[in-house]
């Protein structure tokens, strides 16, 4: 009888309990759509991030290419992350309407309606994002208009758009999978520049936007799982004439800086996009993050998948 008795509280508690502390191990992953920056590096697209919770997709930022750059990680083109596809691509963010973060947006907005999303996309984002949706929509009339009453069979809804304008540091956006927080950063003289904290089952993830060093994001990144941050190398920087020198260093982070940065966050792991090279390399950008920070670094390729 006593037997019995185990087999059930195994069976009916502790088999349960087990499976509720290990059904979210692992499930949120990052992927890197764009490493890049204003310049047209063919290695580099445009600066855009993946956040994947248990296969659903929050897109941050749209460089150019960002879609083909999802694609190249779903099934249906031979990538590896299972139950992602490109007409699951409904939620985004924005840091800031600069065009090196925006001109893959008609590129949302579309493609994965012509795959099949059947829902408007929902983007959060600075003020002005809804005046820049209007204008996309308007530019594209003719394509959308096309598509809905000829003979391609779209639906009506999928090339729709909902926006929600930033208006408060805090919460802008919650669902069953994630939390997202908004923050300014400092970018320039930029009036509406965001960087965003996500909390999701199993990590925290802050993206840094475009930003100089800030206090606000360090409060934001406090011990996250993951900081992914903008960066450009001081080696690079110093072999710049003054007007941009003084233009980087007040929108930019160096990777000194950013050591900086990181010893005071002590994050998990620290991951560099957004990343100005200027000639010098993948080693020695490390070697200045380090000159202040010594935890776990990586240099952000396209196309890199981080847990």
């Amino acid at each position: 009888m006593k037997r019995i008795l185990l087999i059930i509280i195994i069976l009916v508690v502790v088999i349960p309990m087990y499976a509720q502390k290990t059904e979210h191990k692992n499930s949120t992953c990052i992927v890197i759509l764009g490493s890049g920056n204003p310049n047209p590096a063919p290695d580099q697209s445009g600066c855009s991030i993946m956040i994947l919770v248990d296969s659903t997709p929050y897109v941050v930022d749209f460089g150019p290419g960002l879609v083909r750059r999802a694609a190249a990680v779903s099934p249906t083109y031979g990538g590896k992350l299972k139950g992602f596809y490109i007409k699951n691509l409904k939620q985004a963010f924005l840091t800031h309407l600069h065009s090196d973060h925006t001109t893959g947006y008609p590129d949302l907005i579309l493609t994965p309606w012509v795959m099949g999303r059947d829902e408007p996309l929902k983007v959060v984002g600075p003020e002005g994002i809804t005046n820049m949706t209007n204008h996309i929509i308007e530019a594209f009339d003719e394509d959308i208009k096309y598509r809905i009453y000829g003979n391609e069979p779209a639906n009506n809804m999928g090339w729709r758009v909902e926006c929600t304008e930033i208006t408060h540091e805090g919460i802008v956006y919650q669902d069953s999978k994630i939390k997202v927080e908004a923050f300014p950063v400092i970018h320039g003289t930029w009036p509406n520049a965001w960087g965003f904290r996500f909390t999701t089952p199993d990590k925290v993830i802050v993206i840094s936007g475009d930003t100089k060093p800030c206090d606000k994001l360090v409060e934001y990144a406090k011990n996250a799982d993951i900081l992914l941050h903008e960066v450009y190398s001081k080696k690079g920087f110093d072999t710049k004439n003054e007007v941009w020198r003084t233009y980087h260093a007040e929108h930019h982070t160096s990777a000194v800086e950013l050591g900086e940065i990181a010893a005071k966050c002590k994050p998990g792991k620290l991951v560099m996009y957004h990343t100005l090279y200027w000639g010098s390399g993948e080693e020695a950008l490390i070697k200045e993050v380090q000159q202040n920070f010594l935890g776990e670094i990586v240099v952000g390729h396209d196309l890199d998948i981080i847990e």
